[in-house]
């Protein structure tokens, strides 16, 4: 018997802020032959992969959703067939630069044996990536973590359960041991995780609440763009809800539930219905894009952008099962000052304009 097995990957690795929440990177693949007899897929993948490679280990990268048959996570009692594809799939690429740990501040918000929970600023790349190879998330968490034994920055089965963009502020969670991460990934995988983002965006947003459907792919005229394909098969499926909290004169305040974790999601879909993140540079933001033409205003938004310079958009809420304990956790972070500024300023203006 044999099999068709890479271990490629697309070379062209993406800065971090490109990450998607829930987006993976292939790293074995096999294909079962004519004459493959019904086998549980741990057990296919145990006979394959190479050495040190446990069937418990298999068993926990498919409770994490990272074992797929023809693209589709399977359960590790799913059993394969003839001419099945089978691959493992990881929230990283496959060819990783060294982590090394450096002595960057953490606001970590809460912690125990399982995982912690930090309040990440705008600015801070997630993951070491094209371009971003020191100086994340992930080096700070190595360094936090340097006299923990068990905990290696370099496993895939610890660390990181999902990501934000590097000029996106908020909460994430962190999983310590592969027992945290396979089931917090679950969560996220399964949409019963719980976050809510808050954005200011350009325009009136009319409806007081909604709900954006669309799938969500790289436009193929930039690649550093997501854009939204409402029709066909393009991109991936991805749905936001959304409830505006304040109308500020050209700006409105909103409230975002993910029901996915799609790279640049809210922006993309924000954009997909008329608006744009305030200052969001990648999507058109950092222009003057509602509003008088009278110098006085255009001075007011430049000011408005030096107060915050980066999109205004912050994970304000995460809430998910604690892996061991069973108990609903929930974590709520304060916007951090220079979008509190931001609002504050927009709330004055609307306030004198009226």
């Amino acid at each position: 018997m044999t099999d068709n097995y890479s271990e490629d990957w697309d070379d062209d690795q993406e800065d971090d802020d490109l990450a998607s929440e829930s987006e993976f990177y292939e790293h074995f693949r096999f294909t079962a032959d004519k004459g493959q007899t019904l086998l549980r897929v741990d057990k296919f993948l145990v006979d394959r992969m190479p050495s040190g490679s446990t069937r418990s280990r298999i068993q926990l990268a498919a409770e994490a959703g990272c074992i797929l048959v023809n693209n589709v996570p399977v359960k590790s009692n799913h059993r394969v067939k003839p001419l099945d594809v089978v691959s493992i799939v990881m929230d990283r690429p496959r060819r990783e630069t060294e982590i090394i740990p450096e002595n960057i501040p953490l606001h970590i918000i809460y912690e125990d044996a399982d995982l912690l929970v930090v309040n990440k600023p705008a600015g801070l790349v997630v993951h070491p990536g094209h371009g971003n190879y020191t100086g994340t998330l992930v080096n700070a968490l190595a360094y936090y973590l340097k006299d923990d034994p068990s905990y290696d920055p370099s496993d895939p089965r610890l660390g990181l359960v999902h990501r934000i963009d590097k000029d996106t502020s908020g909460l994430l969670v962190i999983a310590k041991t592969p027992e945290a991460k396979a089931n917090l990934s679950l969560q996220f995988f399964n949409k019963t995780s719980k976050r809510t983002y808050q954005a200011l965006v350009w325009g009136i947003v009319k409806e007081d609440e909604g709900r954006i459907e669309g799938n969500i792919g790289r436009d193929p005229r930039d690649r550093t763009l997501m854009k939204v394909f409402p029709e066909g098969d393009q991109g991936k499926p991805a749905v936001t809800h959304y409830s505006v909290l304040e109308r500020l004169g050209y700006v409105t305040l909103v409230e975002c539930r993910l029901e996915t974790g799609r790279t640049h999601q809210i922006r993309a879909h924000i954009k997909y219905i008329g608006h744009v993140l305030f200052n969001d540079d990648r999507y058109g933001g950092h222009e003057i894009l509602k509003g008088s033409t009278f110098t006085k205003y255009k001075q007011f938004v430049q000011n408005c952008f030096a107060i915050c310079p980066r999109q205004a958009l912050h994970a304000k809420t995460l809430g998910f099962i604690h892996p061991t304990t069973k108990q609903e956790m929930f974590f709520d972070s304060p916007l951090p000052p220079d979008l509190e500024q931001l609002i504050e300023k927009w709330r004055v203006y609307a306030q004198t304009e009226r």
